[in-house]
């Protein structure tokens, strides 16, 4: 294959990963075959180290490497982010000529069905404090059956930078395909990708091109907060649960591990995403998928704290039920595509120990709940991984409370009571984890986008991102 400008970056030579090698597991093929062996192995395993006499102190091993990858991660300071480009206009001051050869950004959002929300969307996106000469809005109306192609077409009439493509109804590949559809024919150097629900700061672009300075760096993830947080308890233990997220995103990050894409206001640098060939349109979490790929390809991937970038919490069980059953699913189904790449030597050991370590706590520790639960009781002894369990749990004590600490301008008592509910309302996941390993194991590959439905009331819109 000849060389082109994408497969360099950085000073450094880079494989697509459509190039990478990419192999099932020998005899097996198909998610649900690895999901199987994987499910086999980590139940067998457990009730093997339950039969040991030296299972206990494998797990204590164990428990021991978390701990000094967890210490490491809890005493490391991020460093500064960059600071903001100066703002593109004041009243009665010309824009510099130098603010002409900032970034071309451009801005995405798939929609389908967004009437509620699609208006203000537009307006906010389309009057960002950067050079309007240097950035486009493109918004894909995803074969709307509601009056959202009938809002953009008003809309187009008023903005001058917003673009709009209308996919026709045998249109394929859901999010990832309208993405892949339109992002060949923008200009931006840099290529941002919002949720029809977002609620994006007007300075958000100032801060975050800078972001993309060093050259090895190939995304940056803005912060997400929960706009609607004080509607239920279901809306306040989503904003602690990204506080979490926040809080690991970034200590991860400065020691040297894995930054992943939140969908939500990330940015991809173009080259990258050439290099990993757009977004997989055989997933459910785009974000999470081009997550891996972006690390595979050599890139670092940021984030941003502030301004952070707001959206609608779910408000019902049923609701977050399905979303985050979407995104363990996703999550998981990555590891099953990668695996071999994630095996051999392609990232830095830092990266490959981090991934794993909190692979294992994500998903490793929800799927042998069960039949470390059951041998227990048989034989009448306490969970083999209880000393992960607790070193979990505190992880995300810390963690969330830091989080809020740093993403909330709040007195420390309501910064405590909503980590303890945060943790509480976190508990979920054990289910939602343990569930879905079963299931893919057994039920053949479907690929099914379920949509969540966007309110866009006044009260949310009104809500302070600070």
């Amino acid at each position: 294959m000849a060389d082109t400008p994408e497969r360099f970056a950085a000073g450094r030579f880079f494989t697509p990963v459509d190039e990478l090698e990419m192999e099932d597991f020998p005899g097996f093929s198909g998610r649900r075959s690895k999901a199987a062996l994987t499910l086999s192995l980590l139940w067998g395993t457990t009730v093997v180290l339950h039969l040991v006499s030296w299972g206990s102190w494998l797990v204590l091993g164990l428990t021991a490497l978390l701990t000094t990858h967890a210490l490491r991660i809890l005493l490391t300071r991020p460093g500064r982010p960059p600071a903001p480009l100066p703002p593109a206009s004041l009243p009665g001051v010309a824009m510099p000529e130098a603010k002409e050869t900032w970034p071309y950004v451009s801005l995405l959002v798939a929609a389908k069905n967004e009437e509620a929300v699609i208006e203000p969307l537009v307006a906010a996106l389309c009057q960002l404090d950067y050079p309007a000469s240097r950035y486009e809005v493109w918004i894909i109306d995803d074969n709307s059956t509601d009056g959202t192609a009938r809002r953009l077409q008003t809309l187009r009439d008023r903005y001058p930078q917003l673009r709009v493509l209308c996919r026709s109804a045998g249109a394929t590949g859901g999010k990832s395909g309208a993405l892949n559809q339109v992002w060949p024919d923008t200009q931006g150097d840099i290529i941002g990708v919002f949720d029809a629900d977002a609620r994006v700061p007007r300075d958000l672009l100032r801060h975050v091109v800078p972001m993309f300075d060093p050259s090895e760096v190939g995304a940056v993830q803005v912060q997400k907060a929960v706009v609607n947080r004080a509607k239920n308890l279901w809306t306040r233990g989503q904003q602690a649960e990204m506080a979490l997220d926040s809080y690991f995103q970034q200590q991860r990050i400065s020691l040297g591990g894995i930054g992943e894409l939140r969908g939500n206001g990330q940015f991809v640098r173009r080259v990258a995403l050439a290099q990993c060939g757009g977004w997989n349109e055989e997933t459910i979490t785009d974000d999470l998928d081009l997550t891996l790929r972006l690390h595979f390809g050599g890139w670092d991937i940021q984030f941003l704290l502030h301004p952070a970038v707001g959206e609608e919490g779910v408000e019902r069980p049923l609701g977050l039920w399905h979303q985050r059953n979407r995104w363990a699913e996703g999550g998981y189904q990555r590891y099953l595509d990668y695996w071999r790449l994630i095996a051999q030597p392609r990232l830095a050991p830092v990266k490959t120990f981090d991934m794993a370590a909190f692979w294992m706590i994500q998903y490793g520790l929800p799927t042998v709940a069960l039949p470390d639960f059951v041998m227990a009781v048989l034989r009448h002894r306490l969970p083999l991984f209880l000393p992960v369990s607790s070193l979990a749990l505190t992880l995300s004590m810390v963690g969330m409370f830091c989080g809020l600490r740093r993403t909330r301008q709040q007195a420390l008592w309501v910064s405590g009571l909503q980590t303890l509910w945060g943790n509480l309302y976190m508990l979920h996941w054990l289910l939602v984890i343990a569930t879905m390993t079963m299931r893919l194991a057994v039920r053949p590959k479907r690929l099914r986008w379920v949509k969540t439905t966007h309110l866009g009331s006044e009260e949310d819109i009104q809500v302070d991102l600070s």
